[in-house]
């Protein structure tokens, strides 16, 4: 009897073994890319590289009475998209609303009526009038209770009603993909910086986190703008791991960094396999006043314009006057101008690729960038945000 007993167990679990394995594989990793439709005209939607990405963020729609409304050359960008999609099916197409300084959020999430009305006109816009161009929505509410731009309304019931109103476009949009046979996405982008416009910032402050990695698919963690108007010295944009020279404070040095977002978004309740990484393809700057030598940690005046990667690589890299260092905990490089005094923080292939790396290396969902015009011609910025996973696959 036990001999047959464990004849039959190991002959269940031989059966099994396949179906463990394949319940094991990972998913593919997403390659993401925020779109601006403002650029359209010098970056059109057909040269948009989709045999390379997964998803496509279209940036942005904006809420008006409480209702989701766009540009007036979105239409011909969306008839676009639709095209761009039938020639890569693969590619999942998601409409963003908000971004920052876009108002509206507060008051259309205030009650069960407002969200109705701001859930319907969405899709009624998106999945309707322009049937066939995107695949869902994404969230980019900055920010909730706190923290975006002091003359949009916040309120301290944000927070839940954020929650409140992704579910509402959770269940539109599960509707919405049983009708057409396709799962339908939602998703957000949430901030990682932590120096916002009423000073220091607590994402968690903002976010019901473990509610909302619930309700998303994924989550696009923005993390970058960790050094920019609202720091008090010329810093990094987006420093990979904490620099024990910043002088900001320590309790929030430790989460101003991308690792440290990371963590903190893992410890509050986010699986990593439900974060995507930020990576900026944009530079910030600062008008330097002190007088280190490499303008580092330096007080400034104002900020400065960077521009994206494409224009400080044609205006700033290696022209005279600018000097390159490099930062071995930001694993960042940065431009200093000692004459002009002008401190130029920016991500490069190499940077770029590292945190490819770490996203790989930590199990993340994948990385995005903000955004995909701001690559030079040759797509060096892209080619090393993909990397590290096509080194893994040739690896494998």
């Amino acid at each position: 009897m036990f001999r047959q007993t464990v004849a039959v167990l190991a002959v269940l679990i031989a059966g099994a073994l396949p179906l463990a394995a394949h319940a094991a594989q990972p998913q593919p990793p997403i390659f993401g890319a925020y779109y601006p439709g403002g650029s359209a005209e010098r970056y059109p939607v057909s040269s948009i590289p989709a045999e390379r990405l997964t998803h496509l963020f279209y940036a942005f729609s904006t809420i008006e009475d409480g209702r989701c409304t766009i540009g007036a050359e979105a239409p011909k960008n969306f008839a676009a998209l639709a095209e761009l999609k039938k020639a890569h099916p693969h590619l999942r197409t998601l409409i963003s609303i908000g971004g920052w300084g876009a108002g509206g959020f507060s008051d259309a999430a205030l009650t069960e009526t407002s969200r109705k009305r701001l859930v319907d006109s969405c899709m009624a816009l998106f999945f309707e009038r322009h049937a066939g161009s995107f695949d869902g929505v994404d969230i980019d509410w900055e920010f909730p209770v706190s923290g975006g731009p002091k003359e949009l309304a916040h309120r301290p019931q944000d927070r839940a009603n954020l929650t409140r109103l992704a579910q509402a476009f959770r269940v539109a949009l599960d509707a919405r993909g049983r009708k057409a046979g396709q799962p339908m996405l939602l998703t957000a982008a949430l901030a990682a910086g932590r120096l916002q416009t009423d000073g220091p910032y607590d994402p968690a402050a903002s976010y019901d986190l473990p509610a909302l990695a619930k309700v998303f698919d994924f989550i696009n963690l923005m993390s970058y703008d960790m050094g920019t108007g609202f720091s008090s010295v010329s810093t990094f944009n987006a420093p990979l791991h904490e620099v024990p020279s910043d002088p900001l404070a320590p309790a929030l040095r430790r989460w101003n960094n991308v690792a440290g977002a990371v963590q903190y978004y893992r410890e509050h309740g986010v699986p990593a396999d439900k974060l995507v990484l930020g990576v900026p393809f944009y530079g910030r700057g600062f008008k330097v006043t002190g007088d280190a030598p490499d303008g580092l940690y330096q007080p400034y005046s104002a900020p400065a314009d960077a521009g994206d990667w494409r224009v400080i690589k044609a205006r700033y890299l290696d022209q005279p006057g600018w000097t390159k260092h490099w930062q071995p905990q930001a694993q960042s490089p940065w431009l200093y101008n000692a004459e002009q005094k002008i401190f130029i923080s920016y991500e490069d292939p190499r940077s770029i690729g590292l945190r490819a790396q770490f996203a790989r290396e930590q199990g993340l969902a994948g990385v995005f960038m903000w955004e995909l015009t701001g690559d030079d011609e040759q797509a060096s910025l892209l080619n090393a945000m993909l990397g590290p996973w096509q080194k893994a696959r040739i690896g494998d």
